[in-house]
């Protein structure tokens, strides 16, 4: 069954597929109280009908669901598009969920339970993202550094660079917009999925940077491509 709450101010439709009666009503009541219009499903099966008589502007797909599975769910939709913004609902401890709703093509997860100021975060910016998709890169060359973003995969000198999701993703916001500061609150906006509130500290974004530069550059070239912007933030450059 498909239920839709539409409102002629809102702009963004969210769709959301969830099987647990009390998690699908709460996300349903938040997300339409933050002006988003929502469509739910309580299957796999009916989620996926959803998606192409709904036409929704992101999807927020629970891994586990009757009928179909949130992955298999996630497969057919990306069948069908490559870029409509799907995150992801895992359970607390489920890594390799993560890992595999990535590798068929999720834009982020969020981890039951999770706060909806947290969920909001993450649902702007993967929409900030989705509206910059056509010059988003699916693979980008530094130095000796290779990154397939799609794959999700990096390597430095033809060797795979081992990253944590938020190492990559710390990296990907750079390089998408590389010449650009980025501030340590965006980057903890749209890769922890922090907002202004919850952000009482940048010690977490420094040492992401700091990880990054010893995996990718080395000593010789250290902060030659992700430079500090002094009391500001970090920016990539790429002179070649």
């Amino acid at each position: 069954m498909v239920e839709a709450n539409t409102q002629e101010v809102t702009t963004k439709k969210i769709l959301v597929i969830e099987d647990e009666p009390d998690m699908l009503m709460g996300l349903e009541h938040n997300l339409s109280f933050e002006g988003y219009a929502v469509a739910t499903a309580s299957t796999g099966r009916a989620g996926l009908d959803a998606v192409k008589s709904e036409r929704p502007d992101i999807v927020l797909l629970d891994v586990m669901l009757p009928e179909m599975s949130g992955f298999d769910v996630l497969r057919a939709i990306r069948e069908e598009s490559r870029t409509l913004p799907v995150i992801m609902i895992t359970a607390k401890g489920m890594e390799s969920d993560k890992v595999q709703g990535f590798s068929l093509g999720a834009d982020d997860y969020v981890t039951k339970p999770f706060s909806i100021r947290e969920l909001m975060a993450r649902i702007s910016a993967v929409l900030r993202r989705s509206a910059g998709v056509a010059t988003q890169l699916s693979q980008y060359s530094f130095g000796d550094v290779e990154v397939d973003f799609e794959k999700r995969e990096c390597r430095r000198k033809g060797r795979e660079v081992a990253l944590s999701f938020k190492e990559f993703e710390v990296l990907r916001l750079l390089i998408e917009n590389r010449g650009q500061t980025i501030t340590r609150e965006r980057l903890l906006e749209e890769v922890w999925g922090l907002s202004a509130a919850d952000q009482p500290t940048s010690r977490t974004v420094d040492t992401h940077i700091a990880n990054l530069r010893r995996k990718l550059e080395g000593d010789r070239d250290r902060n030659k491509y992700v430079r500090t912007v002094h009391k500001v933030g970090y920016k990539f450059v790429d002179d070649n």
